[in-house]
Parts: structure tokens; C-alpha cells; sequence
């Protein structure tokens, strides 16, 4: 099961909120310069989304999931999740 758009829109808004400042993220928050802000004002109500947000979203997301070389057809809860993920994932590749 796929983590629902409502969700991603949550990871990603914690995510560009807590992290935007953190230099290991600064390219993926240069090349998302639309997705990140976009899932924000989504997931805050500022804004409804559309179907041409929605993909901004959707890709955004994927590129987060692949860049953290997490499983895109897992379900996630929330960003602190997916790095734990990432950080066991890199601890048993050593």
C-alpha cells in the first residue's frame, strides 16, 4: 500500500518546514523549489490542491523516497519515519 496524497502532503510539509535549513538537504530543496512549498499551504489549508499541484506533489515525493533509497510502494507516516528508515537501511548496509 502506497502512502495516500494527504499524507505526503503532511511529510512533505514537516519536512520542508523542520529541515530546509539542514545543508545535507540543500539540493533536494533546490530542486524542489515547487513541490515543498506547494505541499505546505496544501496540507495547511492555505490553498485547495488541483490536479496540476497534485503531480508537483507526487513528484516531489517520489524523488524524497528515492533519494532516501526507501521502497515507493511502502506506506508512510511521517518524515522522522522514513529517516529512521533510512538511517537503519545504511546501518545494515555496513
Amino acid at each position: 500500500m502506497t502512502t495516500p496524497y494527504d499524507k505526503k502532503c503532511a511529510i512533505l510539509s514537516d519536512l520542508w518546514t523542520n529541515y530546509k535549513e539542514d545543508h545535507e538537504y540543500a539540493d533536494f530543496f533546490a530542486f524542489n523549489d515547487v513541490g515543498l512549498p506547494l505541499a505546505f499551504v496544501i496540507e495547511q489549508k492555505i490553498v485547495k490542491s488541483t490536479p496540476k499541484a497534485q503531480v508537483y506533489v507526487e513528484q516531489t515525493f517520489e524523488l524524497l523516497v528515492d533519494s532516501l533509497g526507501l521502497d515507493p510502494d511502502d506506506e508512510f507516516e511521517s518524515i522522522d519515519e522514513m529517516l529512521e528508515l533510512q538511517a537503519d537501511s545504511e546501518d545494515y548496509d555496513d
